[in-house]
């Protein structure tokens, strides 16, 4: 295979916050999106036409994480230990903040019919929310934090089923394949790879994915099950054909600093760690016809690859 040229250039810019913007999550109508930044405000776009349709005051520190659920009622935002909620309308609080950890929230994601919301911590918890009345739902689940691939059954005992060593040393990105018979997990810098295993024996299958060369920070797939991307800290995002492992497109981040702090599922985003814009970028042809990263920094843009 012929050697892939990154693509760099940007379709739009979305410029109005005023410090990193460290979480951005698109509406499952695809025509608008909501960030956070370090600000301390949430701001909801319009995707085609760069437009702030809502800015959201009420957090008191950084923004760390962004969920929007299924239907687009609720948006969940982090900062620090506590978890706001934002109807995803009017932009209107739904309620007060919620202390939910004792350290920092990175992560949070509504379960497919949105009445629960997950949220992961630094303080080595998951814990699970009730979207109607906001209260906790069963006991938290304790694991370490980035150091191996670990599985849980969550809607029964939520005990922990599985767990190994995947990577050298940490492993900071995890996805699952649309029909469950699949497990990705991204590796850090020293094993910058994405590798592939089998829930029924917890083998890895085939051999690692090569082609970045610092931590992976996030991976998603397509709902087809059909395309991989990866973020990485080496300032790439790289496009993946599932069925035989195969790159079919990067994606490089012309500003300085470090890149790919994440990708917020599939059609959703990257992020470049030290700005304060957001790009964006859409694949069209084919079946690569609803594919877009959200470079997060102020600016977004568009991109275009060969049929697969």
């Amino acid at each position: 295979m012929s050697q892939l040229i990154p693509n760099t250039t940007p379709l739009r810019t979305f410029e109005d916050h005023e410090d990193v913007v460290h979480a951005v999550a698109v509406f499952p109508d695809m025509r608008r999106m909501v960030t956070g930044s370090w600000d301390e405000t949430l701001r909801i776009w319009d995707l085609e036409t760069g437009v702030v349709l809502k800015k959201m005051e009420g957090h008191s520190s950084k923004v760390w994480a962004l969920a929007v659920s299924p239907d687009g009622q609720i948006i969940a935002g982090s900062d620090g230990g506590e978890i706001f909620a934002w109807h995803g309308e009017n932009g209107e609080s739904l309620t007060q903040p919620i202390e939910a950890h004792s350290d920092d929230i990175y992560s949070v994601d509504f379960s497919s019919d949105g009445t629960v919301l997950a949220t992961g911590s630094d303080d080595g918890m998951t814990k699970f929310w009730c979207t109607k009345t906001w209260q906790m739902q069963g006991d938290p689940i304790h694991s370490t934090v980035m150091l191996m691939p670990a599985a849980f059954d969550i809607r029964r005992t939520r005990e922990r089923v599985a767990s190994f060593k995947g990577h050298t040393k940490h492993n900071l990105s995890l996805a699952w394949t649309p029909d469950g018979t699949r497990l990705l997990s991204g590796g850090g810098e020293d094993d910058p790879t994405i590798r592939e295993w089998d829930p029924l024996t917890w083998q890895q299958i085939g051999q690692p994915w090569e082609g970045h060369t610092s931590t992976i920070y996030v991976i998603v797939i397509d709902p087809t099950g059909t395309l991989v991307a990866s973020a990485s800290f080496d300032k790439y995002v790289r496009l993946w054909r599932l069925s035989d492992r195969q790159q079919i497109g990067v994606f490089e981040h012309s500003f300085p600093g470090k890149t790919g702090h994440g990708l917020n599922r599939w059609n959703r985003v990257k992020y470049d760690e030290f700005g304060s814009n957001i790009f964006r970028y859409t694949i069209t042809p084919g079946n690569l016809q609803h594919f877009q990263q959200i470079f997060y920094s102020s600016s977004i843009a568009s991109y275009y690859l060969p049929q697969i």
